[in-house]
């Protein structure tokens, strides 16, 4: 099919990881029913955000996938008929785990996952102590409605990444997340982050010629220290917000996206065409030094 309803989940989260399950398996139930065909959930949906601090505890959070959070998101998916994108905490063996996004299709199978690649660590999302880096390369999926990339949060910022995921194939790129400002910082700081955060992804739309569907938390978390900012956001090819929502609430959003557009923009603008794959070696290098 070329137009594609793609649902986005922005929600809160408690410390409760059955909670957190069930209810965005009702707003898969929601966004379904108004539509959506595949059903993109935040990051690390089934708990609070809990890389703001290094404790060993949270490593429990943890599970194997396939495992239960996907059987049961299997389920869901096959009895609503709609591909489900759910980013969780896998536990790959002892003392090895990832940040992780699986892929159910519409008929419940399980189509594989990708391993968040870029890890950061900054002041309350110290990821590197929970998380190793991604060692599954970058992935598409080819669904029953269409063949999506997924990178995951962090991975946003690299243009790297979504090239990539899009010369793979990937008719739309899906970016999970969880993202959010402290509450002592003023307003033009907090403007000026959100702003830098959609326009990088945005980028990605019009560079690869390809819808980008992101989607955030929402919800005061950490004490009250963090706001994570919502604004999840669907662009078309070329930039356009097709869709933004607020930086308060809970909301759930169906919006069609018609992946037919990738091969009038990229025809119109052909920068896939003009690309000089013969001049992009040094980009393999950590850093160019003049001698």
């Amino acid at each position: 099919m070329s137009v594609v309803p793609v649902g986005l989940v922005q929600m809160t989260c408690s410390a409760s990881k059955e909670e957190n399950l069930a209810k965005a398996i009702s707003k898969i139930r929601e966004a379904a029913a108004k539509g959506a065909k595949i059903v993109c959930l935040q990051e690390l949906f089934t708990s609070l955000y809990f890389c703001d601090v290094e404790d060993y505890e949270n490593f429990l959070l943890a599970e194997v996938i396939p495992g239960p959070s996907t059987e049961t998101l299997s389920s869901v998916a096959s009895e609503l008929g709609v591909v489900v994108i759910a980013s969780l905490f896998e536990k790959r063996t002892k003392g090895i785990y990832h940040n992780t996004t699986a892929v159910l299709d519409a008929d419940g199978a399980y189509l594989g996952k990708y391993r968040k690649m870029h890890i950061p660590d900054d002041p309350a999302f110290y990821e590197k102590f929970y998380f190793t880096p991604g060692d599954l390369g970058y992935k598409v999926f080819k669904t029953k409605f269409a063949t999506i990339g997924i990178l995951i949060c962090w991975d946003q910022w690299y243009p790297e990444a979504s090239r990539i995921t899009a010369l793979m194939g990937a008719e739309i790129l899906f970016y999970p997340t969880a993202i959010g400002w402290s509450t002592l910082q003023d307003e033009a700081t907090n403007i000026e982050q959100y702003n830098a955060w959609q326009t990088i992804q945005r980028s990605h739309a019009v560079a690869n010629g390809v819808h980008v569907v992101s989607v955030n938390r929402v919800g005061m978390e950490q004490g009250g220290a963090m706001k994570f900012w919502g604004g999840s956001f669907v662009s078309n090819p070329f930039g356009t917000l097709l869709y933004k929502a607020s930086h308060e609430d809970e909301e759930i959003a169906v919006v069609d996206i018609d992946t037919k557009l990738t091969d009038y923009f990229r025809t119109h603008w052909p920068f896939m065409r003009d690309r000089r794959i013969d001049s992009y070696q040094p980009i393999t290098k950590r850093f160019i030094d003049e001698d």
